[in-house]
């Protein structure tokens, strides 16, 4: 199985279904497709902060955006048909660990449910070639090991945001098995697989209970920033990393078919998986008069310690990460003191994605 070449051409004029695309990750790989003149229609519900990087980066001009909910199953059902994808990236969730302990009904209704629908709709429709559906790399049942968690590992999940996205895994294995087993992949022509990825930083992140968005926030304010659990080890990277590889692995599916079906870790080299205390600390060190921290204890749990093994994404891939956690951070806050100072967001947005793709692409 040769690895997959990320190719800006194969991209050009592919008709793509992105849910999630006025959320912080969907919103920057909209970006990436719609500059390779990709067919892109978004399917998602408004954007959930003000503001927000689908707003401030324009990131609708260039798609067919449609304002939709995935628990709208007929909806959904109605823009598949109409579309008729040839390449599915389902991002659209509710994303925050703390949201799903204050509402574990529309944390499940979003995620599970909607995933479903998702996948009951590329069914019933038909036409598809290459499915990805991204959960998290917080799907695994996390026993606190000092070594990384392989795609192989068993799922689990503590809280009500993780065990809804090992609900979404379980989904795809049987969707998978049921309908579109790779033994007859002739008949139904469809490769689905699913991406776990890391802890993402980057530029238009405005979410609340996030790290650089909190501390950012604070900082701005004159404030120290609130951490609630300031020695838990993350696997920290860019959220352009992880979206190279959830548009290598969607071309290596449509591509190569149903070889590349399964459960997909995209995590950062080993020198980036640090704790939140010393992410803080480096941020600190490019932010003059960084008023500090403050520790207040949270009331729910948080894993402590959690690492991902790549080691399938960069050998059968050929993924890897481009961007040290240094290079990221200082990404992120460039992004940041941009927009402060009011420049085009959308224009500094699409030169940093040219950064990270290099002269070759």
């Amino acid at each position: 199985m040769e690895t997959v070449v990320l190719d800006p051409q194969f991209w050009r004029g592919k008709r793509v279904l992105l849910t999630g695309h006025t959320g912080f990750k969907g919103g920057w790989l909209a970006l990436w497709l719609q500059n390779w003149g990709a067919q892109v229609t978004g399917f998602a519900l408004k954007p959930s902060t003000t503001p927000s990087l689908f707003e401030l980066a324009r990131v609708g001009e260039g798609i067919d955006s449609r304002l939709g909910d995935l628990r709208d199953l007929p909806a959904l059902q109605a823009v598949v048909a109409e579309v008729q994808p040839e390449i599915v990236l389902h991002l659209a969730a509710q994303p925050l660990v703390r949201e799903g302990y204050r509402d574990p009904l529309g944390t499940y209704a979003s995620n599970v449910m909607g995933t479903l629908h998702l996948l009951e709709a590329v069914r019933q429709v038909g036409g598809v070639r290459a499915c990805v559906l991204v959960t998290t790399d917080k799907v695994y049942a996390n026993h606190e090991w000092a070594w990384p968690y392989r795609e192989s590992e068993p799922l689990g999940g503590h809280d009500p945001y993780s065990s809804s996205k090992a609900c979404c895994e379980l989904l795809a294995q049987s969707y998978a098995s049921s309908y579109f087993p790779a033994a007859r992949y002739a008949e139904h022509g469809l490769a689905l697989a699913t991406a776990r990825a890391g802890n993402v930083l980057g530029g238009g992140d405005f979410a609340a209970d996030r790290l650089i968005p909190d501390v950012l926030a604070a900082w701005t304010r004159g404030e120290p920033v609130t951490l609630r659990y300031p020695q838990a080890v993350r696997p920290w990277q860019h959220a352009l990393e992880p979206l190279a590889g959830y548009l290598q692995l969607a071309q290596g599916l449509y591509q190569q078919g149903s070889e590349l079906n399964g459960a997909w870790n995209f995590g950062p080299a080993e020198a980036d998986m640090c704790s939140v205390g010393a992410v803080v600390e480096r941020l600190a060190a490019r932010w003059p008069d960084a008023p500090g921290l403050r520790i207040e204890p949270s009331e729910w749990h948080e894993a402590g310690l959690l690492r991902l093994d790549s080691s399938r994404a960069r050998q059968l891939l050929g993924w890897q990460p481009r961007w040290s956690l240094d290079e990221c951070l200082a990404r992120t806050l460039d992004w940041h003191q941009a927009w402060q100072l009011g420049a085009d967001m959308r224009a500094q947005s699409l030169a940093q994605l040219a950064t990270y793709r290099g002269p070759h692409e």
